[in-house]
């Protein structure tokens, strides 16, 4: 049985060839998961030989973390641009959790659940796990401590409460993914919570 002739891959600069490969393995895990990452699959989204993409990218392992990164960051900084159109720290942290619990960005938390089990055996990609956890956190933590110092939430201590929310965020989306429970009330459960641990009146995060 005769194979399909592959046509020979155009040329590109070092810098293009890399970037193509790295837009080409987002894409993949963005449909698929990290775990689709290999080889074969990059070469055939890019349609070059896997050479070529080994040439490129020798370590597995460090694609799999950098495109983790990539798309987790990216994530961030849409959600920050987001939230800036919000004036108060109340109605941006209203948002977030609407953003990140209404079922839009699942396959974004396919990825981070993916990374978490393979980041047993892959340490480039659990350091790139913790670094950007530190990051969403830290993007949290600020919000809150911006409410309690407009008085707007009551907490001592706003980076336990980023903390818990990231995991309670982090959780539910999980579920959501085998679609245990109703996973269509994710941000209604999680906002009850969040009032409780800043000092808010009942759904004074269901408005924005």
């Amino acid at each position: 049985m005769s194979r399909p002739v592959r046509k020979k891959a155009a040329r590109k600069s070092p810098a293009e060839r890399s970037a193509e490969i790295a837009d080409a393995a987002c894409t993949i895990a963005l449909e698929h998961g990290l775990y689709a990452l290999t080889l074969r699959s990059v070469a055939a989204q890019v349609d070059v030989a896997p050479a070529l993409v080994a040439h490129y990218q020798p370590n597995m392992d460090a694609l799999v973390a950098n495109t983790f990164g990539t798309i987790v960051a990216r994530e961030l900084a849409e959600v920050g641009e987001l939230l800036a159109e919000r004036d108060t720290p109340r109605t941006r942290l209203a948002l977030l959790l609407e953003t990140l619990l209404d079922g839009t960005r699942d396959d974004v938390t396919l990825i981070w659940v993916e990374a978490w089990a393979l980041g047993r055996r892959n340490e480039a990609l659990a350091e790139r796990v913790r670094t950007e956890m530190d990051e969403w956190r830290t993007f949290l933590q600020a919000i809150i401590e911006e409410g309690v110092a407009a008085g707007e939430f009551e907490t001592d201590d706003a980076a336990s409460v980023a903390w818990q929310v990231l995991g309670m965020i982090d959780g539910l989306n999980a579920h959501a993914l085998v679609r245990w429970e109703d996973s269509g009330g994710r941000g209604t459960r999680i906002g009850h919570a969040v009032e409780g641990m800043l000092g808010l009146p009942a759904a004074a995060l269901a408005s924005r």
